[in-house]
């Protein structure tokens, strides 16, 4: 029969199928077993109702025979098989799905209990084995016909299809591999080890058993002695022929049949993790989509080099056939720690299972499972306190991103998962805090530093605490930009202590402090000019008792942001400096010590504003330019 050209449409789609809708060659086979298991989903529905199906369940099979002599890699099943004008239907046009269309046929029908389910598209997937082979020949002979069929095709140069003798029915695929490149070993696609990688890594979880010779060595006595008197062997090799994949994946087991210890003992192998996860999640959900899931969010971030790449991440499947490794349109960033597999029956695929024709599916996922996934996280908050607080070292950062994301659009969905420090034992969340402020305290006040200890110990915590009011105290720049974007809580703002006006002063107070800073506004003068750019302002403070002075700023870059930016890689960010103020008591006896010496000592004056503003530095978490100098400053008062 003559050679038939594809359609000028078909040509050009199998010129991009070829070199560009696939990013990883691999596939190709995960495609061609799909296919073969699509065809014998539809043998096997078939039998249900026609007893002339010569094949019982447990005879189905799908067999992958490479050949290195004559370098054809042989994919084979006993499904449903096609006829001649199928053939030309199904493989002559590109994108045409036979398996599409017996789904559309079997719509409405009862499948006598049984799960019909058919993911392939025999004409799109199909043609991926032109990214490995220069030649794809198939022989396939339907159910019920006396005559098969042979395909072949070079590619886009057209296809020829004639009459075949075929004693068994079924299909198999012969792809003629390419030439090895300097870019590409397609020989290695003949390798026993590699196919049987592919298949464990792709179509491990396909329903069919896939079947493949191995060689293996087999020790045997020979029947000799050794010098010492026991038996010499020696090892022959043979060839038994393996069903390489598992078939049946642990998520889509019934809770009775797999239990959780089970679950996490799977989790711990498939990604090397000798932790417990900290949190478990098995759902089987049915309605708008339908999915199976197993999530764990783990017990620590897992620096394992062995682990490769230790991020967190959702595998996808589709009727266990992998689609992606890492599907990142499932979960947000906020939960990209989580780890596990989503498979669901419902996706719509396009040319290409890399690629999904329609998020709506993802989105209905997404959704559930990240509600689930907050849902099990909340409970771990209220039935393993100290469990949760590890969960929040090791990934609490992600949640607080997620906050500060997209202008803070999820900050309602996370904001009961953000634990804070309200001493350097306890950690509560927004809400507990809230129901344990006194009736008097009208707003939610927070110190920052870089611990929790140096955060206590801020001057401008002394009149917050004076008052009988808890405190939150942030140890990360993120911490600010997270309350920044969540405005409030339970109707509670957010006041930070060195910045903002705590409202704790009377008309009265405001009034005499105004007076007492027109007094001293020589003196303020000369603490500015002595100190220069070290500062942008400097106050008499109306925060501190006890303390002699403290550092605070001005306009929305406070010091603990102005450390996130130094320690970031944006040069420009780098550059970008909090306003500082230095305030000063002027009930505390180093500040009429400074007065004493501006009246009569003008350099020693000098010198106790350096020292003011060092240790306003220091106390405020900032490592000093000078040391030494600062030392000899203080030495020099004695």
């Amino acid at each position: 029969m003559g050679k038939k050209q594809f359609k000028a449409e078909s040509k050009r789609l199998l010129d991009l199928m070829i070199n560009s809708i696939y990013t990883n060659k691999e596939i190709f086979l995960r495609e061609i077993i799909s296919n073969a298991s699509d065809a014998i989903d539809k043998l096997c529905y078939l039998s249900l109702t026609d007893d002339s199906v010569p094949y019982q369940r447990g005879d189905y099979a799908i067999e992958i025979i490479p050949d290195k002599d004559a370098r054809t890699l042989t994919v084979r099943d006993n499904g449903i098989g096609m006829t001649m004008a199928e053939c030309e239907n199904n493989l002559g046009v590109i994108a045409k799905s036979g398996s599409y269309q017996f789904k559309g046929e079997m719509d409405g029908e009862k499948a006598g209990g049984e799960d019909l389910s058919i993911i392939g598209q025999f004409g799109v997937g199909f043609y991926s084995a032109f990214m490995v082979a220069d030649e794809v020949t198939v022989r396939t002979r339907k159910f019920g016909e006396e005559q098969g069929a042979e395909w072949k095709s070079t590619g886009a140069d057209g296809y020829t299809v004639s009459p075949l003798d075929k004693p068994e029915i079924g299909t198999e695929v012969i792809m003629h591999l390419k030439a090895d490149t300097e870019d590409e070993v397609y020989g290695s696609y003949l390798e026993v080890w590699k196919l049987k990688a592919l298949i464990k890594k792709y179509s491990d979880y396909v329903r069919w058993p896939i079947k493949m010779d191995v060689q293996h060595q087999e020790r045997y006595e020979t029947g000799e002695k050794n010098d010492d008197g026991s038996p010499k062997y020696e090892y022959k090799t043979v060839t038994e022929n393996e069903t390489i994949n598992s078939m049946v994946p642990i998520w889509q087991r019934s809770k009775s049949e797999v239990t959780d210890d089970d679950c996490i003992a799977w989790y711990k192998e498939k990604n090397r993790d000798r932790k417990d996860p900290c949190a478990l999640v098995r759902i089987s959900a049915e309605g708008q989509v339908s999915y199976k899931a197993m999530l764990f969010v783990p017990g620590e971030q897992n620096e394992n080099v062995f682990a490769g790449d230790n991020k967190g991440g959702i595998t996808l499947y589709s009727n266990g056939v992998m689609i992606m490794e890492k599907c990142d349109k499932l979960v947000h960033d906020y939960f990209d720690f989580v780890k596990g597999v989503v498979d669901s029956p419902d996706l719509s695929l396009n040319i290409s299972r890399e690629l999904l024709q329609h998020d709506r599916q993802l989105r209905i996922i997404g959704q559930n499972i990240e509600k689930r996934i907050k849902g099990e996280l909340e409970k771990l908050m209220k039935e393993d306190r100290p469990k949760y607080e590890e969960f929040f070292r090791n990934f609490g950062s992600d949640i607080k991103v997620g906050v500060c994301d997209e202008y803070g659009r999820y900050k309602d969905f996370l904001r009961d998962l953000l634990i804070f420090y309200t001493s350097e034992d306890e950690q509560l969340t927004l809400k507990e805090y809230v129901e344990k402020m006194p009736e008097s305290q009208k707003a939610i006040y927070f110190a920052s530093s870089n611990s929790v200890k140096n955060a206590m110990s801020l001057p401008q915590c002394e009149e917050v605490r004076k008052r009988g009011f808890s405190l939150i105290y942030l140890t990360s720049p993120l911490d600010e930009m997270v309350l920044d974007a969540l405005r409030e809580q339970d109707g509670k703002s957010f006041l930070n202590v060195a910045t903002d006006d705590l409202g704790f002063e009377t008309d009265e107070e405001k009034k005499a402090a105004e007076e007492r800073d027109i007094e001293n506004k020589e003196l303020l003068d000369f603490v500015k000019e002595s100190l220069g750019e070290r500062v942008s302002k400097v106050r008499l403070s109306r925060k501190l008792s006890t303390q002699a002075c403290c550092l605070t700023t001005e306009g929305g870059l406070t010091l603990e942001m102005e450390r996130y930016f130094r320690a970031g890689p944006s040069e420009e960010l780098r550059k970008l400096r909090a306003t500082r103020v230095l305030e000063l008591n002027a009930e505390h006896p180093a500040f009429r010590a400074l007065q004493d010496a501006y009246e009569n000592d003008r350099e020693k004056a000098k010198t106790i504003c350096s020292i003011l503003a060092s240790l306003a530095e220091l106390s405020a978490g900032m490592n000093l330019e000078a040391p030494a100098e600062f030392a000899e400053e203080v030495a020099g008062l004695f």
